[in-house]
């Protein structure tokens, strides 16, 4: 199942500096978001999360940003695939082994 993005970054980017510009006339970011949300076209949860990302990414929230992320999943991967790799070779190895002390006490 693939996920299809509505909207552009364009318009994510656009919407998330409306709401950083405007954050400064609310009491708090979500009333920013709330009455941004409806001008966009979007629900107030999806420009929330769009500058909760933003502001991972700019470093101004903790959190792991998405290409550190995407970074983080590729090295999980490659690591379960040398595992992988290490223990048909640990198999292999032993395999041989077996094989060759077999050999040897058949002579």
């Amino acid at each position: 199942m693939s996920k299809t993005n509505r909207y552009s970054p364009e318009v994510r980017e656009r919407a998330v500096r409306l709401v950083q510009e405007a954050r400064k006339d609310y009491p708090s970011l979500w009333s920013a978001v709330e009455s941004i949300a409806p001008k966009i076209g979007c629900a107030a949860v999806t420009l929330h999360e769009w500058v909760k990302k933003h502001e991972i990414g700019t470093g101004a929230r903790d959190g792991v940003p998405a290409a550190e992320r995407e970074r983080i999943k590729a090295l999980e991967r490659e690591v379960k695939e040398l595992r992988q790799a290490n223990e048909i070779l640990r198999l292999a190895s032993a395999f041989f082994a077996q094989a060759e002390l077999d050999r040897l006490k058949k002579k």
